[in-house]
């Protein structure tokens, strides 16, 4: 018998109208606008629910401070050059920290500056991911248990 596993995904997408500039080989392109797009996927085990408030908040607290800025300005971008690639992998590596802190995991976030093409990083198949959320999973039977338990006991 296999055992069923319930896990709620959420799918936020952002915008953000952010200019940049690319430089290759020495040579630095014009500064131009790019209304960027992201699409972040979070997941939560159980049958916990969280608001869909709660992370969007989270979420467009955390880019407000890119929007209608010039990247290359700010940091890790003034450093690093802020390419699809570059700009999706950190705003990944952020968000993953400030969503588990409010109990989200991230499954994936989709970055894009044109319509026809997006950058993905994803955690789908990552052992260390799926070992978290059948912890969380695990830890919210316990909750219930202890929950159901201690209101017998009175």
């Amino acid at each position: 018998m296999r055992e069923e596993k319930l896990y709620r995904e959420y799918r936020l997408k952002s915008y953000l109208n952010m200019n940049h500039y690319i430089t290759i080989n020495g040579k630095t392109g014009q500064t131009h606008p790019h209304t960027w797009e992201f699409i972040t996927t979070i997941i939560v085990s159980g049958t916990e629910f969280v608001e869909f408030g709660v992370f969007e908040s989270l979420i467009e607290g955390y880019l407000d401070k890119y929007q209608n800025q010039i990247l290359n300005t700010i940091e890790p971008f003034d450093l690093i050059v802020p390419t699809i690639e570059n700009v999706t992998d950190h705003l990944n590596d952020e968000l993953q920290a400030l969503l588990r802190e409010h109990g989200g995991e991230l499954v994936s976030v989709e970055g894009s500056e044109t319509p026809t093409r997006s950058y993905i990083v994803s955690h789908r198949n990552e052992p260390d991911f799926i070992e978290r959320i059948e912890k969380k999973q695990t830890e919210q039977v316990s909750s219930v248990v202890r929950y159901v338990v201690d209101q017998m006991m009175k």
